[in-house]
């Protein structure tokens, strides 16, 4: 038997039912926890978070019970609602476009489910994200997941050293269809399960219902101007718009119009054809770097803009020690304030952060 004791995150899904399995496999001493989070009531869901909903609970206490592990649910809505849900409001309200998985991961994932997890005598938590750790010298990297089309490091881009040394990551190095054969192979009956890929406190996947219920008063309508000042109509909030979105814009013109930037100032969004969207640069606030040391010279790496974005190659320039300006090969469309800019180099990741 190993000597680590593993809390292991589960969802009631297939992937963080076959990390725990292997683990088990593997001879260590582990147990599941769920974190009951916020969700809003009412809506098709029953004021049940996707994540966290009854028939998850009940899948993952019958994969629990097949391995014989304990397993234990959280009442974590608290903590959930103050550090991602009021997270995605505020940024929304402040015309930003925010991840809030990223934050989710940062605050509760490794902030209070770890916490909980190590008060409950685990020595490391495990989940069942696409992504790798090794141990390079000294240092702890988090490298992307064999399989390019579920990887996962991008959303993990905030982890630091001491995250990485007490986490594994058991699913990384197989492909999705080798964990659903796996997840067979153990009998369990969460083979064929779908992925969830929407929001999981929005009761009915549409975040702009959302901002209209919860912060009605920063929908506050104003002009639609394009690049060259010209009036062309009136938005209807800034919350409810993002960076290349092209329809339910209300504006008719000889060629489809974009959204190019959000002006809170004067509260203004400007759109325009998509030749005008594409920037070769952006600047990064509040950036982490995973190895724990700040990048003083001038890099060269891949730059990745959204989760389901291809990394494009760069040049990162280190402004202080939280900022950086990053200089694309080429321009690319949808750079968005508030989304997390991440940094690799071959499959390393060596960080990331926010789009300023």
């Amino acid at each position: 038997m190993k000597n680590d004791r593993i809390a292991v995150a589960m969802s009631g899904g297939v992937d963080s039912s076959v990390a725990a399995a292997l683990l088990k496999r593997q001879g260590y001493d582990i147990f599941g926890i769920m974190l009951r989070l916020w969700s809003e009531p009412g809506q098709d869901n029953n004021g049940q978070n996707r994540c966290c909903s009854p028939a998850s609970v009940s899948r993952a206490r019958q994969v629990a019970a097949i391995l014989d592990i304990p397993f234990f649910v959280i009442d974590s809505r608290e903590e959930f609602h103050k550090n991602v849900v009021q997270f995605f409001i505020d940024k929304y309200s402040a015309g930003l476009t925010p991840n809030p998985c990223l934050e989710c991961n940062r605050n509760i994932r490794w902030g209070h489910l770890m916490h909980k997890a190590l008060s409950m005598g685990a020595t490391r938590i495990a989940t069942g994200h696409y992504a790798r750790i090794i141990q390079n010298e000294d240092k702890w990297q988090l490298l992307r997941g064999h399989d390019n089309n579920k990887d996962q490091s991008y959303a993990l881009s905030m982890l630091g050293q001491s995250d990485l040394k007490r986490t594994l990551f058991p699913i990384g190095s197989y492909t999705k269809n080798k964990i659903r054969s796996l997840a067979s192979d153990f009998a369990l009956p969460v083979a064929q399960r779908q992925d969830s890929q929407d929001l999981c406190f929005l009761a009915d996947k549409d975040y702009r219902r959302f901002m209209h219920d919860y912060a009605p008063e920063s929908l506050n309508p104003g002009p639609i101007m394009n690049s060259s000042g010209e009036t062309l109509g009136q938005h209807k909030g800034l919350p409810l718009y993002t960076i290349g979105q092209r329809k339910g814009i209300g504006i008719s013109a000889p060629e489809p119009l974009y959204v190019l930037s959000k002006n809170q100032s004067d509260n203004t969004l400007i759109v325009d054809k998509l030749s005008k969207l594409g920037k070769s640069h952006l600047k990064a606030k509040n950036v982490n770097w995973i190895s724990g040391t700040t990048t003083k010279d001038k890099i060269r790496a891949e730059v990745q803009i959204r989760y389901t974005a291809k990394a494009v190659g760069a040049w990162i320039k280190p402004i202080d020690d939280n900022e950086v300006e990053v200089e694309f090969d080429h321009q690319i469309n949808d750079i968005t304030p508030g989304q997390a800019a991440v940094f690799y180099q071959d499959s390393v990741c060596l960080g990331g952060g926010v789009i300023d």
